[in-house]
């Protein structure tokens, strides 16, 4: 390993065999990278695959080229690796994560309350048929109540009406209420589906403008460290490198290295400074929020299926409503009823026919004719997915430092004349401060 890091580092290869390796090390990590960013473009940021296919081989042929001809090309691509680790590489793990939300979680939450929109639907429908089929029974009351009320008239000779029966104006034809449910529920499905769709093509038009920025900005960013690497002796030079520890037992002065610990920095160590601890809980404590906002999307996702399915549930549970019309009806005739009371005379009724009549009927709220699709439960996959895309997330928090001595390990490596020069300016430097 240490061989073929050799030459890969080196800016030209010494021979035929050095050159022959170092293009088939550019081969394997661009064919890695091609099948990485196809991956990338087509599952997570959802390219058709013949775009994707096209920028995957283009990007490779010329990453292939760049890696093989332009060394300080290497030193870059080498450090964006690492480079990974940091925020920026945060922020396409947190695009990634947003994209599984929405493309999994979103809709599966929208698919629930269809499903309890349908049991809704379902009981208006049936709850306001058996209404109306109620008022045939109203009908059938009221027509018999008046056939008593016409053989008591007809038994009497002194008034005759011309009919007793009542007369009702039923709804017998229920189309035009069922015809405006249906409107009314598919205009709720349409307003679902439209803000379905917004919102997932916003976030994945967001989710595609960040990943490219933050690629553009991950090149740029080691580009930049490699750019001051090279032209500022000062820039990130406090670590205790072995160039560093060789000079000064070459001149003696081993003594320099020692001090208090806060300055004197290992970058294969595993110490983390002070302003390094504060910065990683800073940046915990702000993926802690987007990981808030993911659990409450995810509990939205077990809160609509837990309330879609025991309402698909209860749906057909519902209970008939018994409905009882009682109707009694008493008729009695007076015979000169006033005169013997203003003679204090007891007055005299005569019973006529009475009548007594009870109707039945039965409310039903749930139908085995209602369609409604069963609700579907939460991926258990997508959230281990989520799970584990935060667990990386969190770790790179603290794999940050080390990512960035990394990066400086790598551009050392890369870069070793200058890299003697930053020790010896290092040195220098500690010498003047132990003087002073």
């Amino acid at each position: 390993v240490a061989d073929l890091w050799l030459v890969y580092s080196k800016p030209v290869p010494a021979n035929g065999r050095e050159l022959w390796t170092l293009f088939l090390q550019c081969s394997c990590i661009t064919a890695v990278i091609g099948g990485l960013f196809y991956n990338w473009m087509f599952a997570s940021l959802e390219y058709s695959w013949r775009l994707s296919v096209a920028m995957a081989v283009s990007f490779s042929l010329l990453l292939l080229l760049t890696l093989f001809l332009v060394h300080p090309a290497r030193c870059v691509f080498s450090m964006i690796m690492p480079t990974l680790g940091t925020k920026q590489g945060r922020k396409l793990l947190l695009s990634t994560c947003t994209m599984i939300v929405v493309v999994n979680i979103l809709p599966n939450i929208i698919s629930n309350i269809k499903t309890i929109l349908q049991v809704i639907q379902c009981i208006c429908k049936n709850s306001s048929e058996s209404l109306l089929n109620s008022t045939a029974l109203l009908g059938t009351a009221a027509w018999e109540f008046g056939d008593a009320i016409q053989e008591t008239s007809n038994s009497i000779n002194i008034h005759r009406p011309m009919n007793g029966h009542f007369q009702f104006s039923l709804l017998k034809n229920s189309s035009l209420i069922y015809q405006q449910m249906h409107l009314a529920g598919e205009k709720i499905v349409r307003d679902f589906l439209a803000v379905e769709v917004l919102v997932k093509d916003s976030v994945q038009v967001g989710n595609k403008l960040v990943a490219g920025f933050s690629m553009l900005y991950l090149c740029f960013e080691s580009t930049w460290y490699l750019k001051n690497y090279l032209t500022n002796l000062r820039f990130d030079n406090f670590y205790v490198t072995k160039k560093l520890e060789h000079l000064a037992v070459d001149r003696k002065a081993a003594h320099l290295l020692v001090g208090p610990s806060k300055n004197f920095l290992r970058p294969t160590g595993m110490k983390l400074s002070r302003e390094e601890v504060m910065l990683c809980l800073v940046q915990a404590m702000l993926l802690t929020v987007a990981l808030m906002l993911t659990l409450v999307v995810v509990a939205m996702d077990h809160f609509a299926f837990s309330v879609a399915d025991t309402a698909e549930r209860k749906a057909s549970q519902f209970s008939m409503v018994p409905v009882t019309l009682n109707i009694k009806y008493s008729a009695k005739i007076g015979i000169l009823s006033s005169l013997l009371e203003f003679l204090g005379l007891p007055s005299k009724e005569l019973p006529l026919q009475d009548f007594k009549g009870s109707y039945h009927h039965y409310l039903i709220f749930s139908s085995a004719r209602c369609r409604i699709s069963r609700p579907t439960p939460p991926n258990p996959s997508v959230l281990l997915a989520v799970g584990l895309l935060f667990c990386i997330l969190y770790a790179t928090v603290f794999l940050q430092t080390y990512a960035h001595r990394l990066c400086r390990k790598i551009a050392g490596s890369f870069f070793e004349s200058w890299e003697e020069k930053r020790a010896l300016y290092l040195y220098k430097k500690l010498s003047r401060k132990h003087k002073e």
